[in-house]
């Protein structure tokens, strides 16, 4: 029998699809969930716990006394200021130690893990669980780029590479070869609603997401869904190319259909390492 799941939970459709799948599959599971980001459907009928962004203390004692062996991190969360979050003495500790003011999401991240296997925890990985969502490689719905649309595909892997070698975000919006918007800390919806203002006349632009070079596998890999596309049409975008095997897709049948019926196409491609 599988270990017993600690689910910690931030924000969008991705854990309650989680949730689904393991209950579906009669793991146990328990999930820990942040005031101000998981939302509350998350956790309705489940084993959980509520903790603030900050309190790594509680959350650790709401883990263990769960009896949690397998630890999955899944879900945006939005990244406040550290003055707006109330630090614990265990978490304070922690940003000391790591210099977390001076680190990128991937950075931050990736020591929050290390911290999480040194108190006993084994974390795996989103795609370890949910390896269906997975990106393949080559186009998922009706619609193929042009030539155009190719060469702004080239230009923005090339820029979000650059972004993500010094952890920065992982989405970039070309048109026409020229660079419209890049991901910062605002995160991809806000990215295309930006970009929507931008748009220059002629062939509409491509949104491009793609894996930090150096980023940790087992948490915040690139994720599309339904609200992807819708912001990417808004945007007058043609179509939507993500890492192959590295991205994310939440419900792919209805992230096709809603791209079939804007025009725009989805596609998966190959990065090189």
């Amino acid at each position: 029998m599988a270990a017993k799941l600690g689910i910690v939970a931030g924000g969008g459709e991705l854990p309650a699809r989680l949730v689904e799948v393991c209950r579906a599959s009669g793991r146990e599971i328990f999930v820990l969930a942040f005031e101000g980001q998981t939302e509350p459907a998350t956790v309705e009928g489940v084993d959980h716990a509520w903790v603030r962004l900050g309190q790594s203390r509680p959350a650790l004692e709401a883990l263990r006394g769960a009896g949690v062996e397998d630890l999955v991190l899944i879900g945006p969360v939005k990244r406040p200021s550290m003055s707006e979050l109330g630090f614990d003495l265990r978490s304070a500790r922690f940003l000391a130690e790591v210099g977390a003011g001076g680190l990128g999401d991937d950075g931050l991240l990736s020591a929050v893990i290390q911290a999480l296997e040194k108190e006993g925890f084994h974390v795996v990985g989103v795609d370890d669980l949910l390896s269906d969502l997975l990106a393949p490689v080559g186009p998922l719905g009706a619609h193929r780029p042009d030539a155009q649309a190719e060469g702004d595909i080239t230009r923005g892997v090339a820029v979000a590479r650059a972004l993500g070698e010094v952890d920065v975000g992982q989405a970039v919006v070309v048109q026409q070869g020229i660079v419209l918007g890049v991901e910062a800390v605002e995160g991809t919806d806000r990215l295309l609603a930006r970009c929507a203002e931008l748009g220059r006349e002629g062939p509409g632009g491509v949104l491009v997401k793609i894996k930090k070079p150096r980023q940790e596998r087992r948490v915040d890999l690139p994720t599309i869904g339904v609200r992807t596309v819708t912001g990417a049409a808004r945007a007058g975008l043609r179509g939507i190319a993500v890492e192959a095997g590295e991205t994310l897709i939440v419900d792919r049948e209805s992230v096709v259909g809603a791209a079939d019926e804007a025009g725009l196409f989805v596609l998966g491609v190959a990065v090189p390492k």
